[in-house]
């Protein structure tokens, strides 16, 4: 397929339709973490519930992303992107309608399915069709876009949880879809690599799939069960396992879904860990930092929205911008200061205690937000674009795939893992901070098995009215010591990524594969 100038007219539809499709993805993955509350509140969910109720679309996500990129590759990236649009629209309707936190789970599978085709289909398309010497710039406006949607998924959904819509974070996805639909099929010509084998790695599939199944339920079963449960370490050890067969089918296949090969260039190799480790900083810190908001510092769900506004201007700021001295000047600089920049305002987050809510918001939160959003800003563009320039034009939507993947599957791990550890951080802060009140011991695992809510602990009916009050207080102080820590390691989590700059990406001419 010939390529077209970004500002063509077909090159402004394929924008469009990528940005719009991409954006009912991310909005609802940030809307959601802002409505947990109030969807844990109406739906009677655990702690584990609500980790669960994002796994399942993320897992579903993780494990058949790669599938959808190299679908797009082989039987037409045009194809895929609309399949995948129609099935993410089925699975949304049928979230809003979810009657039960388990069905509602089992709808978030299908936005799954549909997500796995849909998202890297976006960037694949724009990748294959605009011409070279403007993509940084197309992926840039890409990044700024979406990620200005995804920012504002918060203000969103706070302001429909607040008014007990919660439910219409899933139906809002209704209309985008259609329209991108119908762009999609009127104004986008197919796009598809003619001498790509058109078979499909099945065993890799459903080895992968497996993989991340069973390692995400086994971190998820280590709060309720323990570490020396077989139930926990025989399907941690399973999935590893099968983590260890998805790489050898890989390096053996004819037609692998993830080309191992790929790695051995370390530009690639360096931007995907780089993405591994700050998208699980990314996730854990701000699902955690939204439920501290509400549950814990007394914030509205809208209010709660509203602080990842500065976050917000700043991409639509900065973004871009960052695409364009990504092209001008190499992408190093900018993905060893953004994520490094990133983890130092997930650090600054960290130290915030207890507050008098919003009123102090400014002089709490604002500081980490801002800091935490420049880094971000400058970090987004310059690595997606990085990660398309790094492979050649027929691998675009493969590339797109694996590092889609890999930005799904860290968020799979760091709620997986980070929901694990938030809980038994809780339940061990909460055990030492009951130690001096007189309770019957029954009372006391009342009071512990409330922890498996986490923020939403409440002081349980076996509490005298006179200790109530003071439970409640522990609740919070836990909740706070367990936020700590998680945000001190989603810090790290993104130094990590900047170290990951500074030992694999070297030089500003990217190598092609």
């Amino acid at each position: 397929m010939a390529t077209v100038a970004l500002k063509s007219a077909e090159g402004k539809w394929i924008m469009v339709s990528a940005i719009l499709a991409s954006a009912m993805a991310f909005i609802d993955s940030t809307a959601l973490n802002v409505v947990l509350p109030a969807l844990q509140k109406s739906l009677h969910a655990t702690g584990a519930d609500l980790f669960w109720l994002l796994n399942a679309y993320l897992l579903m996500l993780a494990s058949l992303i790669l599938v959808g990129g190299s679908l797009g590759d082989k039987l037409g990236r045009k194809k895929i992107f609309m399949l995948g649009i129609f099935v993410f629209i089925l699975g949304s309707a049928a979230c809003g309608l979810a009657p039960t936190v388990f069905l509602l789970i089992v709808f978030r599978i299908i936005q799954g399915i549909g997500g796995a085709l849909m998202i890297p289909g976006s960037l694949s398309l724009i990748s294959s069709s605009i011409n070279e010497n403007e993509r940084g710039k197309a992926i840039g406006t890409w990044s700024a876009v979406t990620v200005l949607v995804t920012m504002g998924g918060p203000i969103l959904g706070g302001t429909l949880a607040d008014a007990g819509l919660w439910r219409y974070i899933f139906f809002i996805n209704v209309p985008i879809g259609v329209v991108a639909l119908i762009i999609l099929a009127f104004k986008v010509k197919e796009s598809r690599d003619e001498g790509a084998d058109k078979a499909v790695d099945i065993a890799g599939a459903a080895s992968i799939a497996l993989s991340l199944a069973l390692l995400t339920f086994g971190f998820l079963r280590i709060p309720a069960l323990g570490f020396k449960s077989p139930q926990v370490y025989l399907t941690l050890f399973g999935g590893i396992i099968l983590l260890i067969v998805f790489l050898v089918i890989e390096k053996r296949s004819k037609r692998p879904m993830m080309p191992l090969y790929l790695f051995s260039n370390p530009v690639f190799t360096g931007v995907n860990l780089l993405t591994f480790f700050l998208y699980a900083g990314l996730g854990s810190g701000m699902l955690f930092l939204s439920l501290n908001l509400v549950q814990v510092q007394g914030y509205s769900q809208f209010q709660s929205g509203l602080t990842f506004l500065p976050f917000t201007v700043l991409m639509i700021t900065i973004a871009r911008f960052a695409g364009t001295l990504a092209d001008k000047y190499g992408p190093r600089l900018l993905l060893i200061i953004g994520p490094a920049t990133a983890g130092a305002g997930l650090f600054i987050l960290s130290l915030i205690k207890q507050t008098a809510g919003p009123a102090e918001y400014w002089t709490t939160f604002f500081p980490g937000v801002i800091v935490f959003g420049l880094g971000m800003s400058f970090t987004v563009a310059p690595l997606t674009a990085t990660i398309m320039m790094s492979v050649s034009d027929h691998l675009s939507g493969t590339a797109s795939g694996v590092n889609n993947a890999l930005t799904r599957i860290a968020n799979v791990f760091a709620n997986a893992i980070f929901g694990a550890l938030a809980i038994l951080l809780f339940t061990e802060a909460l055990q030492n901070n009951i130690q001096s009140i007189p309770l019957d011991p029954t009372v006391k695992q009342a009071i512990i098995k409330e922890a498996a809510d986490l923020g939403n602990a409440k002081s349980p009916n076996e509490v005298d009215s006179k200790y109530r009050n003071i439970i409640n207080a522990y609740y919070k102080k836990s909740f706070i010591h367990a936020y700590s820590v998680i945000m001190k390691i989603s810090a790290g989590l993104g130094f990590l990524g900047a170290l990951m700059t500074v030992i694999f990406i070297h030089s500003k001419t990217l190598k092609k594969e």
